[in-house]
């Protein structure tokens, strides 16, 4: 039966949620804060934290930050809950490493399909799990670690993915429309330098192997080892 922590401090709308999850077939626990959402991650293996974006201690975004650099928690399903829309919200969402966003007013049952389908996915990508290697970089899924020469280096969700996307693509380019539509599920006319920014990121902790994510100018990014561009 999976988990899932409900973390909203507007006491009727978590109830109804409630309710509802459990009589989908799932087991919940509730939290108000974000305090008391990571206590209750650390204390009980959850499959999903439905997160609302404003709590009252703290930002629901910080509160995602924090369980993606903790181990017992990095793996967790985040789907965040916010009355923004616009898609630059998203971004900011998904770049601290969550997995959906659903925005308010939301249909209940829809949240419950919503959910099912991203523990199905999230299911699959663990059933269908492979090491990706490529000269010292080893990217393994089904932990989701990654190492370096050996060493582990710590990715968020989001560099993990794009790394994933473009080892499972090596020598061919990958637009940023494309990555934003594949890795992010954003439209690609949205106007953003997040592709960027997150490549530079993600260069920085491939260390020795930095040289082998290459910059195609006015076209995107690939993964090839040196010399066979």
């Amino acid at each position: 039966m999976p988990h899932i922590l409900i973390v909203d401090d507007e006491q009727d709308l978590a109830e109804l949620i409630d309710f509802n999850l459990r009589a989908a077939g799932f087991s919940t626990r509730v939290a108000s804060t974000g305090e008391a959402a990571l206590s209750a991650a650390r204390e009980q293996p959850t499959d999903v934290v439905l997160l609302d974006v404003m709590l009252p201690d703290m930002s629901g975004v910080d509160v995602c930050r924090q369980l993606r650099t903790t181990p017992p928690t990095r793996d967790v399903l985040v789907v965040m809950l916010t009355a923004k829309g616009e898609e630059t919200d998203r971004v900011r969402g998904f770049e601290v490493g969550a997995d959906d966003y659903v925005t308010k007013p939301f249909s209940v049952r829809e949240l419950v399909l919503r959910l099912k389908a991203i523990l199905r996915r999230g299911g699959s990508s663990r059933e269908e799990s492979v090491a990706l290697r490529l000269g010292p970089l080893l990217l393994d899924t089904s932990s989701h670690r990654f190492f370096v020469d050996g060493k582990e280096v710590v990715l968020t969700a989001l560099e993990f993915k794009l790394l994933e996307h473009l080892l499972s693509r090596m020598g061919r380019v990958q637009s940023r429309e494309l990555l934003l539509e594949e890795v992010w599920g954003l439209s690609s006319h949205l106007e953003t330098r997040t592709i960027d920014t997150h490549i530079m990121r993600l260069r920085d902790k491939l260390g020795s192997a930095r040289a082998y994510l290459e910059t195609v100018r006015g076209v995107g990014y690939r993964l090839v080892e040196p010399g066979e561009a």
